[in-house]
């Protein structure tokens, strides 16, 4: 399984991020079982890094893109650790054009679908490289399919930038209507099962009480344990093959709360 840091920062509330990675697979055992009981040792992972310069976003950007291609196209499933949210904008640019080349040379139609569990749109406008808050809407915008877009977990935003993602096709499930889970899970995995699957996971997503190492912590959020259901159900989908883990900040945690919840997805995902 491969396991790739990616220590981003695309602005000054992200100072922090950069050493999200190292301190999440700090958290995995040497050897452990996830929920499902299956073992695993933390030596058979394949550990990785995007060696980047957070003063040059564009070349950093360059560099997430051009190995995410290669990382894709050679493994079975990735996993991402940020870093902060920005890094899905080139990665999921990425997956695009590798899921583009498969479909040509195979003859197939399996489209990159997108879900998202982030308490926030990032769907502001921008200038040149797109940071955290920004991302998705670049990523829209340089051709990635928003009707193949989930955004779950939604509480706090702009009304522009849900006017944005609702024009443009993506279905946003936000928090005041996530009443009943197991539906909505078996919503989402239905209208993902025919593609292939990248799911990202922006850590404020869960609560604030769970969370609190993160640039935007958010109240009235998801439970770690409802996230941890929604990370092992679309897991168990053979087509999932990116995930992203991204937004802890080890530096606003309080007794590494939050890596350890970054860490505890990670095992899950890691199935």
């Amino acid at each position: 399984m491969m396991l790739v840091k990616i220590p981003i920062e695309s602005s000054k509330e992200s100072a922090g991020c950069r050493e999200a990675g190292n301190a999440v697979i700090s958290q995995i055992p040497a050897n452990y079982s996830n929920e499902t009981g299956k073992n695993f040792s933390k030596f058979d992972l394949n550990i990785e890094e995007i060696h980047l310069d957070n003063s040059k976003l564009k070349q950093a950007h360059a560099l997430i893109y051009e190995n995410s291609i290669e990382l894709i196209e050679t493994n079975k499933k990735v996993v991402f650790l940020g870093g902060d949210h920005s890094l899905t904008f080139s990665t999921a640019l990425a997956f695009k054009e590798v899921c583009d080349n498969e479909n040509k040379q195979n003859r197939e139609d399996k489209e990159p679908f997108l879900i998202i569990f982030d308490a926030h749109a990032d769907c502001e406008e921008y200038s040149g490289i797109p940071n955290s808050r920004q991302w998705l809407r670049a990523l829209i915008e340089k051709g990635f399919n928003a009707e193949k877009i989930i955004l779950a977990g939604f509480r706090t935003g702009d009304s522009e930038e849900i006017a944005f993602l609702k024009s443009a096709g993506a279905r946003i499930y936000a928090m005041k209507d996530m009443n009943d889970f197991e539906e909505l899970c078996d919503i989402i995995m239905e209208l993902a099962r025919e593609n292939n699957i990248y799911l990202s996971i922006d850590i404020d997503a869960a609560d604030a009480v769970f969370v609190p190492g993160t640039a935007h912590p958010e109240s009235a959020g998801l439970t770690s344990r409802q996230l941890v259901y929604f990370v092992q159900r679309i897991s168990m989908l053979k087509n999932l093959r990116v995930v992203d883990i991204t937004e802890i900040n080890p530096k606003k945690d309080i007794k590494e709360a939050t890596v350890k919840f970054g860490a505890k997805i990670a095992i899950e995902v890691l199935n």
